[in-house]
């Protein structure tokens, strides 16, 4: 794998940073690749970020996955939703026009935040992708039903993958699997055992993190190839 760091201007004193990664096999490489946002309380170094990236390059697709401003400054909250939504469209429009690597079709992906914005962005027209990954999507306050975030991704027309652990206190699967049957566009949900919200399991599964990360992949690229790999 060929791995790139690269720094995105957002304004005129304010830059992200990105890591780049492309594959060796480039079968694939003509037709699809995948941009990640991270979640609110982690950054693009968490491990599943580096995992699933990586892995989708050993695939043969190449992705990107990227710093919100906060993050780039060792802060701790988010910032605003403006400045998340400015941030994810720069950071694509690099990838579509200056990365070099010039694509039909851009997957947008994300860690709980990360895709939660990218979906409200594709459901107001504001985000240019083919497709969505959610992973871990935050369907609500911890361990509150009462304030579900679904009301925007009925207008999401575009296929979208979601990976949901049993035990995630942010998403309830009963809840999930409720909306996702509303939906107008397909959509794919993949369950992880005994899985949190950033998909860590109990020691008595007897299934290492590794292993978790390793079948997202795995899940990730099959469904990319049969839903929009050119066949």
């Amino acid at each position: 794998m060929n791995k790139q760091k690269i720094t995105i201007s957002r304004t005129a004193g304010e830059s992200v940073s990105a890591v780049l990664t492309l594959p060796q096999n480039r079968k694939q490489a003509e037709t699809v690749s995948v941009i990640t946002a991270h979640g609110a309380g982690n950054d693009m170094e968490s491990p599943l970020l580096v995992a699933f990236t990586d892995g989708l390059a050993k695939a043969g697709f190449p992705a990107m996955r990227f710093n919100f401003p906060y993050k780039e400054k060792g802060l701790k909250a988010p910032d605003r939703p403006e400045k998340l939504e400015d941030t994810w469209l720069r950071v694509c429009r690099y990838f579509r026009e200056s990365s070099g690597e010039k694509k039909r079709r851009v997957i947008g992906a994300g860690k709980s935040m990360g895709g939660r914005i990218a979906s409200q962005m594709v459901a107001e027209g504001k985000l240019p992708v083919d497709g969505l990954i959610f992973l871990g999507y935050p369907l609500h306050p911890a361990g509150d039903l009462s304030r579900i975030r679904d009301a925007h991704l009925y207008r999401i027309e575009v296929p979208m993958l979601f990976f949901a652990g049993t035990r995630d206190s942010l998403c309830n699967l009963d809840k999930l699997n409720t909306l996702l049957r509303k939906l107008p566009g397909p959509w794919k949900l993949e369950v992880i055992e005994g899985g949190d919200h950033s998909f860590h399991v109990p020691k008595s599964i007897g299934v290492k993190e590794p292993d978790i990360f390793a079948h997202i992949v795995k899940t990730a690229v099959q469904w990319i190839e049969n839903t929009f790999a050119e066949k």
